[in-house]
């Protein structure tokens, strides 16, 4: 979780029941078993719920109640979406992938466990994620239903997450210039950021513009969370982030940093939270906790 010098005490509270409340549908969805195959849910809990700041799930309560969306719905959806992103996180652990050891302070899964473990936990993650999103408990109507499977499923395939993914295991052995690392990185968290926003419009089948607004606004927060995550490799502590440092420098990475120098990153990042919070007038002053947000993604720490 984000700490009191990190965020404002308003949003932290916010951030904290969230937390609080999202949990407690991410438990019920995914309960402990005795089941001969606990292991692999023994597996997917550790990975799901050992911290994290759950900012996307943030995204989803927060623009759900922009819409009057019942609280439930919101909460289940904001659990797929973070199933998914736990997904995401277990895999690009893996050796196959960043290699890491710590996640979050904590023993990634594969070491914890162990890799073909891992990665079962994972793919069942991303099942699920689908799973509940479909259920009725969601969405009475199916045709929101289905819309949320369809968007979160272009989110996150290969020309959202998983493609950005590819890009950046291409970026450790090809030098990217900006325009490059900017597609990699609306495509690795951009897009996931934006479904986060938009289904909270989708639940309250709200029109095409403020759709279309929090989608913009979370395209440009995803950019300059990318763009403070690459500052905060080479400057933060890693007793804060709970993840070594330097850790883009030494797989050879291109980045905002390397590529703009970390000063004229930390003036990129400024100038894209300002737009993403002028995306969100449009619902005049009811937006105030994703404008506090933006704000937090620029002051962060880890």
């Amino acid at each position: 979780m984000p700490s009191p010098r990190d965020a404002s005490p308003r949003l932290q509270k916010a951030l904290d029941e969230t937390v609080e409340t999202v949990e407690k549908t991410i438990k019920r969805l995914l309960p402990e078993t005795n089941l001969a195959e606990r292991h692999l849910f023994d597996a997917m809990r550790y990975g799901v719920l050992t911290g994290g700041k759950r900012l996307r799930p943030f995204m989803v309560v927060q623009a759900a109640a922009l819409f009057n969306v019942d609280p439930s719905r919101a909460r289940r959806t904001a659990a797929a979406v973070e199933f998914l992103h736990c997904y995401s996180l277990i895999h690009d652990d893996l050796p196959a992938m960043d290699d890491s050891d710590k996640r979050r302070g904590k023993a990634t899964v594969h070491r914890k466990f162990d890799e073909a473990t891992a990665i079962l936990a994972g793919d069942t993650l991303l099942t699920l994620a689908f799973e509940t999103l479909s259920d009725r408990d969601t969405h009475a109507d199916p045709h929101v239903r289905i819309e949320l499977v369809r968007k979160l499923a272009i989110a996150s395939g290969g020309h959202g997450m998983v493609g950005g993914q590819m890009l950046d295991l291409i970026g450790e052995k090809e030098e990217f210039d900006l325009g490059t690392i900017s597609r990699m990185q609306r495509m690795k968290t951009g897009h996931l950021f934006a479904f986060s926003c938009e289904a909270g419009a989708i639940l309250g089948k709200a029109d095409e513009p403020h759709k279309k607004a929090l989608c913009n606004y979370a395209y440009d927060l995803g950019l300059a969370f990318q763009v403070t995550d690459d500052v905060l490799d080479v400057e933060a502590d890693p007793r804060d982030t709970g993840k070594p440092a330097n850790q883009d420098e030494k797989a050879g990475k291109s980045t905002f940093v390397s590529t703009m120098g970390k000063e004229q990153a930390k003036m990129r990042a400024e100038m894209l939270v300002h737009q993403a919070i002028r995306h969100l007038h449009i619902f005049g002053g009811r937006a105030e906790m994703l404008k506090e947000l933006a704000m937090y993604v620029l002051q962060r720490r880890a």
